[in-house]
């Protein structure tokens, strides 16, 4: 039900290009490109982009048929060009048009389950061995993959995306556009335990996962469902491959998340915040808007106030770091010491 992505390329000319997107012309504004590579491996029939000015020496040297640059770097090169004002985020709206998602043919495929109450959209596209339960939605030219499992009650909007293999648990509500790649499980039950008599008695978690629109999640993410309240995943939300969102976290809008992130329960993540690969962020938190943590950091306590935070201990031969981590250990007693010798340096002032 899905068609080849393997086809001819339509040819575009840079006008035409502008035309969409903006930006102006300098050189033949008739030159076409059908597709978009990087400065080294660009040919004829490829637009490249100049991001940064660090690069301009493969600029010289590349043999795309047009390039895009800012207005800085505009007379660097006589090739055919779009000038604009963010090379980058252009070249990502060109990459996107040039490469739009593989074409489905809507419809359900002969070996998927779809329990009692199930509505599906007629031009959504349902492809093998997916199960959907009972009274769940699939909106229209929604694209559900093969193997997905779909819970009952799940809502799932208009133009989603689910690879292969994406799981969502009961109820959960997902938005218009979603993108979920393969391995996503959306739903599962929150680490909520309690300790009874020496053993672990488990907590029902009774939440759902709310997720807004135009929401990314890379593969093999998992987002769990909340223990009483829902958690919450709000509007252009980009989430990278295998980060663990806990129970009853809330994600503000337009909040990008590397790689390999772990965020606690009942933890509150601000709007347009970014956050790097193997960040930890323990529960209960807060973090405000515009906060940008760079990888490998471990938040320990809310953040109120926008900024880059980093909390990275640098590196060095395995004989340093266990001889500094040695010292690290006696800071307390060194601290105490510290006071100590101040105090008597008081004591001598006012001898004196």
């Amino acid at each position: 039900m899905e068609r080849s992505s393997r086809k001819k390329r339509t040819a575009y000319r840079l006008e035409d290009i502008a035309e969409r997107f903006g930006g102006r012309v300098l050189g033949n504004a008739d030159t076409t490109i059908e597709q978009i590579a990087t400065l080294e491996s660009a040919q004829a029939e490829h637009i490249t982009f100049l991001a940064s000015s660090k690069y301009r020496a493969q600029l010289a040297t590349t043999r795309a048929g047009a390039v895009i640059v800012s207005e800085a770097d505009a007379g660097a090169s006589q090739l055919p060009r779009i000038v604009c004002d963010n090379p980058y985020t252009y070249f990502a709206k060109v990459s996107t048009f040039l490469n739009p998602p593989a074409q489905t043919l809507p419809g359900i495929h002969h070996s998927a389950v779809i329990e009692d109450g199930a509505q599906i959209d007629p031009t959504a596209h349902i492809g093998p061995h997916v199960a959907i339960g009972a009274g769940a939605r699939i909106g229209a030219r929604s694209v559900i993959m093969a193997g997905c499992s779909i819970g009952a009650g799940v809502s799932i909007g208009e133009d989603a995306r689910l690879y292969p293999r994406v799981v969502v648990y009961h109820d959960c509500v997902l938005g218009n556009r979603l993108i979920a790649h393969s391995g996503v499980v959306i739903g599962a039950d929150g680490f909520g335990i309690a300790m009874d008599e020496g053993s672990w008695l488990k907590i029902p978690q009774i939440g759902r996962v709310v997720i807004g629109d135009d929401v990314e999640i890379g593969a093999n993410t998992t987002i769990d469902r909340g223990a009483l309240d829902d958690t919450v995943i709000e509007d252009g939300v980009k989430l990278d491959n295998q980060i663990q969102v806990a129970h009853n976290v809330r994600i503000g809008a337009h909040t990008a998340i590397a790689g390999c992130v772990g965020i606690a329960g009942s933890t509150t993540i601000g709007h347009h915040c970014r956050i790097g690969g193997s960040a930890g962020i323990l529960g209960h938190l807060h973090i405000a808007d515009h906060v940008e943590i760079s990888s490998f950091t471990l938040i320990g306590k809310s953040i109120r106030e926008s900024g880059s935070y980093t909390g990275i201990y640098p590196f060095s031969k395995n004989e340093e770091w266990r001889n500094n981590a040695a010292h690290l250990r006696h800071l307390g007693e060194l601290a105490d010491k510290v006071k100590a010798l101040q105090q008597e340096i008081e004591v001598l002032k006012r001898k004196d």
